[in-house]
C-alpha cells in the first residue's frame, strides 16, 4: 500500500466523522493534552487532602483529640507485654529459691521425658531390626542356590482361620520324607545309645531301592555307595584336603561307570544271549563279543570302514579291546589282544602291569614309549577304537574328545577319569582331579549338561568327580530332589567326608580360599533348617531328630547350634509339653523330646533357659514362665510373675481372662515353692508375696468384702491407716520395687473407696456418740492415704490425687 493511498483511506475516515452529528467535534493538540492531565492530577491531590481533613472533622466532634492520639501510639512499646506480671525483685531470695526449684523440677521432667521419647524410639528401632534380621535369615534361606545361580523362594504351607481345624493332625511329610524320617530315627537311637552306628548310605539307598520305584534316585544312592566305599578318613583332617589327593574316588567312579555299562551290555545283549543260550551269567568276552556284533553287524560297514588291524571271530578287534577296558576287565583286553599281529608290545606289556597292580602307575618308560608311538603313529589313524584305547592307556593327548566313540556323558567322563595322572610332568601337560573337577564344573558347567531338564545327569557327573558339596547344592534346589539332597549332606557328614562351611552364617555353598580350586563348602546347619522349616509346625518329633545332626556345630558365639535350633523349633510350634515336658502334681517334670538326648550331653535345662530368654525377648512372659520353672530358675519365675502380677492385680477377675491365668500360675508357684528355702534375692521374693496379698485384697475389693478386704491389706502394711503411721509406711514404699509401685495408685484409690463407702453406710444411719467416732476414724484414715498419695516418691497418674482429695473431702 503507497502513501497516496494512505492518504486517501484517511480523508474518507475524515468525511465519515464529520457527517455524524451526534458525535461533538473537538479538536486538542498534544499540549493541550499534557495541561488537562497536569490539572486532573492537581485536582486528586486536593481530595486525598481533603480526606485527612474530613477525619480530623469527624473525630473533632466526638471530643476525641487526633493528634494527641497519634502522639500516644508512636510512644507504645511491645517491649514488655510479655514480662511476668509480678516482677521479682532481686533480693527476693524465697521467690528466688522458688523459681530456681521449679525450673529445676521441669528441666528433670523435660530431660526424663526426652530420654524415655529417645528410649522408646530406641527400642521401636531395635525390634524393626529384629524383625528385618528374622527377614532376612529367611530370604537368605529361600536363596538357596550359589550367589550366582538360580534363585528359588520357597513358599511353605499358609495356616488361616478358616483351616487351623482341618489341618490339625496332618503331616507335611511325604511318603518318601516319612520313610527317610524313620532312618533317620534309628540312626540316632543308635547314637545315643552308643551302639553301633548303621551305614546312613547303604540304609538311605536301601529305602529309595524298596520304597520310592524312583530309579532315578535309586541310581543317585547306587552312585553314592560307590562314592564313599574308600578307606575310612581321619576326622581330624579336612575332607577336601583329604578327597583332593585320595586316588580312591577315581578308582570308585570309575568302577561304577564300568559297572553301569556291563549292565547295559547285557540288557542289550539279552535276547542274542538266549538265543545261544550260553547258560548262567557269561563272562565280559563273550559279553562284549556278542555287544560288538549288535553294535557292528558287518564289519564292512560304511560307517566303520576305518576300522584296523583285523577281526576276532568276524569282528573288528579295536572295538572289542575298548569295550573290555570299558566294562573293567583288563584280562579281556589282554585276551583280545592275542589276535593282534607284533608290534603292540608296549601296549600288551602296560594292561598287564595294570591287571596286576591296579593302584599303582606303570613305569615312566613304558609310559613314554606308549606316548611316542601315538604321536608317530596312532594319532593319525584312521580307527577312533585304537586312537582311545592309546590315549586311556597311556594318558596322551588330554584335549580330544573322541567324539566317535564318546557317544554319552558317561563314556565321556570314564575316558577322561583314565587320562587323570597325579605325578606333575613339566615338559608334559598332563589332566588332574582338581583339573576335571573345574572341567565339569566351571567349563561346561550346568548349561553344557541342560541341568534344568537332567538335573540328574549334572548330579551324575559332579558326585563322580568328588563334587559332593555343589551336587548337593545343586540337588537342593529342585523341590522333587530336596529331600534326597539333604539326606545325601546327612549321610556323608556322619562320615566326615562332607566339606562343612566353617561359619554357619555361611551362604549355603561357598568358596573357601584355603581349600582346592575348585571345591565349594556346604553350609549343612543352613540346609537342614531350611529342610526342618517344611514340618516343623506339623511335625515337631520329627523335626528335633533332623536338629540333631546339628549338636556338634557352634553359632559365631559359641553357642550349641542343636540347643539353638531346638529353641527356634520350640517357639515357632509352640509345642513346649511336647518337647520339654511339664511340671506335674508333685513337683517333677514329667518327659519330653529334649530328654532322649541326655547320655549324649545335652542338658534340658539349659535349652529351658534358652527357650525362655527368648520368650522374654519377644515379650511372652507367660510362656517364659512357664519354661524358666522348667529350667528350675526360680529367680526369674518369681521376676516375671510379678512383672505379669503388676498388669493384671488390680483388675477384676474373668473366667478365661489373663489375670485368672496368671493367678492360678503365681497360686501353684506359692505352693510348690518353699519361699525360705530356694536361692532367690530377698527382694524379688517379697514382691511376688506382696503382689500375690494384693490378689486376694483386689479380689475382696472387686466382690464388696470391704472389711476383709482392709483387714488383708493391714496384714500387708502398704498403706497408713493414721497418721502416725505414715513414715514407716514411706519408708517401707523406698524399698518396694517397682512392679508393687506401679500398682500403689490403684491400691490407694481401692483403699480410699473403701473407706469412703463405709463412710455413706455409716452416715445413712442415726447420729450416734459411737458412730461419730467411727466417722472421725475414717476421717483420720482418709487424711493418712491423701498424705500417703501425696508424699510418696512416685509420680503417679495426674488424676489421682485429686480423686483422693475428692472423696476426703466428701467425708467431711
Amino acid at each position: 500500500m503507497d502513501f497516496n493511498t494512505l492518504v486517501q483511506q484517511a480523508q474518507r475516515l475524515t468525511n465519515e466523522v464529520q457527517i455524524a452529528e451526534d458525535i461533538p467535534q473537538m479538536e486538542r493538540t498534544l499540549p493541550q493534552v499534557l495541561l488537562a492531565a497536569k490539572e486532573l492530577h492537581s485536582r486528586v491531590q486536593s481530595e486525598m487532602g481533603s480526606q485527612d481533613a474530613q477525619a480530623h472533622i469527624m473525630l473533632g466532634s466526638k471530643g476525641i483529640d487526633l493528634p494527641k492520639i497519634t502522639q500516644k501510639l508512636e510512644t507504645l512499646s511491645s517491649r514488655k507485654t510479655f514480662e511476668p506480671l509480678d516482677p521479682i525483685a532481686d533480693t527476693d531470695i524465697q521467690s528466688f529459691l522458688r523459681n530456681e526449684k521449679e525450673n529445676a523440677i521441669l528441666s528433670v521432667i523435660e530431660e526424663v521425658h526426652k530420654e524415655t521419647y529417645k528410649s522408646a524410639q530406641r527400642r521401636k528401632l531395635d525390634h524393626m531390626v529384629s524383625n528385618w534380621r528374622e527377614e532376612k535369615v529367611k530370604l537368605m534361606n529361600a536363596l538357596i542356590g550359589p550367589s550366582q545361580g538360580w534363585i528359588e523362594i520357597q513358599k511353605g504351607p499358609e495356616q488361616t482361620i478358616l483351616n487351623e481345624t482341618s489341618v490339625t493332625g496332618r503331616s507335611c511329610l511325604t511318603s518318601q520324607e516319612m520313610a527317610y524320617a524313620r532312618e533317620v530315627l534309628d540312626y540316632n537311637r543308635a547314637v545315643i545309645e552308643g551302639v553301633l552306628r548303621p551305614n546312613l548310605v547303604q540304609k538311605f539307598a536301601q529305602v529309595a531301592q524298596d520304597d520310592f520305584n524312583d530309579s532315578k534316585i535309586a541310581e543317585m544312592w547306587e552312585i553314592m555307595k560307590y562314592m564313599v566305599n574308600v578307606m575310612p578318613s581321619v576326622r581330624s583332617q579336612d575332607p577336601l584336603r583329604q578327597r583332593s589327593h585320595s586316588g580312591h574316588m577315581i578308582q570308585q567312579a570309575k568302577k561304577y561307570l564300568e559297572h553301569r555299562y556291563k549292565v547295559y551290555m547285557q540288557a542289550k545283549v539279552s535276547e542274542q544271549l538266549r538265543e545261544a543260550q550260553l547258560g548262567g551269567r557269561p563272562d565280559t568276552f563273550s559279553l562284549v563279543s556278542a555287544y560288538v556284533r549288535l553294535q557292528f553287524g558287518d564289519v564292512d560297514n560304511i560307517n566303520y570302514i576305518g576300522l584296523q588291524d583285523g577281526r576276532i571271530e568276524g569282528k573288528p578287534i579295536w572295538p572289542m579291546v575298548f569295550y573290555c577296558l570299558r566294562c573293567g576287565d583288563i584280562q579281556a583286553a589282554l585276551k583280545c589282544l592275542e589276535f593282534i599281529g607284533p608290534g603292540y608290545e608296549d601296549i600288551i606289556q602296560v594292561l598287564e602291569e595294570k591287571h596286576r597292580k591296579p593302584e599303582q602307575k606303570i613305569s615312566s618308560k613304558l609310559e613314554q614309549q606308549i606316548k611316542m608311538q601315538y604321536k608317530r603313529q596312532i594319532r593319525n589313524a584312521t580307527d577312533p577304537f585304537k586312537r582311545v584305547v592309546y590315549c586311556i592307556v597311556g594318558s596322551c593327548d588330554i584335549h580330544e574328545l573322541h567324539p566317535d566313540v564318546a557317544k554319552t556323558s558317561d563314556d565321556f567322563l570314564w575316558i577322561q577319569l583314565n587320562l587323570i595322572q597325579s605325578e606333575t610332568d613339566a615338559n608334559q601337560e598332563i589332566l588332574t582331579y582338581s583339573g576335571l573337577q573345574t572341567l565339569i564344573l566351571e567349563h561346561y558347567g550346568e548349561k553344557y549338561f541342560k541341568s534344568n531338564e537332567q538335573p540328574h545327569l549334572y548330579f551324575q557327573v559332579l558326585a563322580l568327580t568328588g563334587q559332593f558339596e555343589v551336587a548337593i547344592e545343586f540337588l537342593s534346589r529342585f523341590e522333587r530332589f530336596r529331600p534326597h539332597a539333604v539326606h545325601i549332606a546327612l549321610a556323608l557328614n556322619e562320615m566326615g567326608m562332607l566339606g562343612e562351611a566353617r561359619d554357619v552364617r555361611m551362604p549355603l555353598l561357598s568358596v573357601d580360599s584355603e581349600d582346592p580350586a575348585p571345591l565349594r563348602r556346604l553350609n549343612l546347619a543352613r540346609l537342614v533348617m531350611l529342610y526342618v522349616k517344611k514340618f516343623e509346625i506339623t511335625d515337631p518329633a520329627e523335626a528335633i531328630q533332623y536338629l540333631f545332626f546339628l549338636r556338634n556345630l557352634m553359632d559365631s558365639e559359641g553357642r550349641n547350634l542343636f540347643l539353638l535350633s531346638v529353641t527356634d523349633l520350640a517357639t515357632e510350634c509352640g509345642e513346649y509339653d511336647l518337647i520339654f515336658g511339664k511340671i506335674q502334681v508333685n513337683g517333677m517334670r514329667s518327659r519330653g523330646l529334649i530328654d532322649q538326648f541326655e547320655s549324649v550331653q545335652v542338658d534340658p535345662k539349659i535349652a529351658c533357659q534358652l527357650v525362655a530368654d527368648e520368650l522374654v525377648k519377644k515379650g511372652n512372659f507367660e510362656n517364659a514362665i512357664k519354661m524358666y520353672d522348667l529350667a528350675e530358675n526360680h529367680e526369674q519365675v518369681l521376676n516375671y510373675t510379678s512383672v505379669m502380677l503388676s498388669q493384671v492385680v488390680t483388675q477384676p477377675g474373668h473366667r478365661g481372662s489373663l489375670r485368672e491365668r496368671v493367678q492360678l500360675v503365681a497360686r501353684d508357684i506359692k505352693e510348690r515353692y518353699d519361699i525360705d528355702e530356694i536361692k532367690c534375692d530377698p527382694k524379688t521374693i517379697s514382691t511376688f508375696v506382696i503382689l500375690y496379698d494384693l490378689l486376694k485384697f483386689f479380689d475382696e475389693f472387686h466382690e464388696k468384702k470391704y472389711q476383709i478386704a482392709l483387714e488383708t491389706l493391714a496384714k500387708i502394711n502398704l498403706v497408713p491407716f493414721t497418721m502416725a503411721d505414715l513414715d514407716i509406711c514411706l519408708r517401707n514404699f523406698r524399698e518396694l520395687r517397682v512392679e508393687v509401685c506401679k500398682v500403689f495408685p490403684g491400691i490407694l484409690l481401692a483403699t480410699m473407696d473403701i473407706l469412703y463407702s463405709q463412710y455413706r453406710s455409716i452416715k445413712g444411719k442415726s447420729a450416734q456418740t459411737n458412730e461419730n467416732s467411727s466417722l472421725n476414724q475414717l476421717r483420720e484414715q482418709a487424711k493418712a492415704l491423701t498424705s500417703m498419695g501425696a508424699t510418696i516418691p512416685y509420680r503417679m497418674p495426674g488424676d489421682t490425687n485429686n480423686k483422693l482429695v475428692q472423696m476426703e473431702i466428701l467425708m467431711h
